[in-house]
C-alpha cells in the first residue's frame, strides 16, 4: 500500500513538466523517463537499444545534431552532464513510454507508465477542447463579418434613398392632379 501511495504523489504537473514538443510531437526525454521509473539513463537506453524492433519512429527518435545543440543551449549549466545533455536523449511518444514499461518489467515503471499515459491523455483532451472553442469563435467572425456586410448594404440603400429626396425633380411625379386654379 505505501508503493501505491508514493505513485499516486506524482503529480500531474510533475509530468506534465517533463513533457516538450519535438518535431512537433509531445514527447518525453530518455532522462526523465529514466528518472521516473528509478532507473538510470544508461540502463534505459541499453533496454531500448536491445529492443530496438518495438521502437517504431511513431515510438521514439532520437535527437539529431542540430535538436541536440539546440537543447543543449537552453541549458546552459556549469556540469552539462547532470543534466543528462551529454548525449543525444531519445525522444519517447506516448507510446514509447508505455513501451520502455514494458522492457523494464519492473512494477514502479509499469505503474508510473500508466499515471503519464493519463497525463498525456489529459493533455490532448485539453487541446481538443480549445480546439473546439476557436472553431466555435472563428464561426461567430464569420457571422459577425456577414453581419457587417448586410448593415454596410443597408447603409447604402438609405444613402441612395436619401439622395433621390433631395433631388425630387429626378422623380416623375405619379398620380391624380389637380388643375391649377386661376
Amino acid at each position: 500500500m505505501v508503493k501505491q501511495e508514493s505513485l499516486l504523489i506524482l503529480s500531474d504537473e510533475a509530468i506534465t513538466s517533463k513533457i516538450y514538443i519535438i518535431r512537433e510531437k509531445k514527447v518525453m526525454l530518455d532522462r526523465d523517463i529514466a528518472e521516473l521509473y528509478q532507473v538510470d539513463t544508461k540502463v534505459l537506453k541499453q533496454a531500448v537499444k536491445r529492443n530496438l524492433e518495438i521502437f517504431p519512429n511513431h515510438f521514439m527518435f532520437e535527437m539529431n545534431d542540430s535538436e541536440f545543440e539546440n537543447w543543449r543551449s537552453q541549458f546552459v549549466t556549469s556540469n552539462s552532464d547532470k543534466m543528462g545533455l551529454r548525449y543525444k536523449p531519445f525522444c519517447f511518444t506516448e507510446h514509447g513510454v508505455l513501451q520502455t514499461a514494458n522492457i523494464l518489467k519492473s512494477s514502479r515503471a509499469k505503474q508510473i507508465s500508466i499515471r503519464i499515459i493519463e497525463v498525456f491523455v489529459k493533455i490532448r483532451e485539453v487541446i481538443s477542447a480549445h480546439n473546439e472553442i476557436r472553431l466555435e469563435i472563428e464561426h461567430i467572425k464569420k457571422k459577425i463579418n456577414n453581419h457587417d456586410k448586410n448593415i454596410e448594404l443597408v447603409f447604402q440603400y438609405l444613402d441612395e434613398l436619401l439622395m433621390k429626396k433631395e433631388n425630387p425633380k429626378t422623380r416623375t411625379q405619379i398620380g391624380y392632379k389637380l388643375p391649377n386654379k386661376k
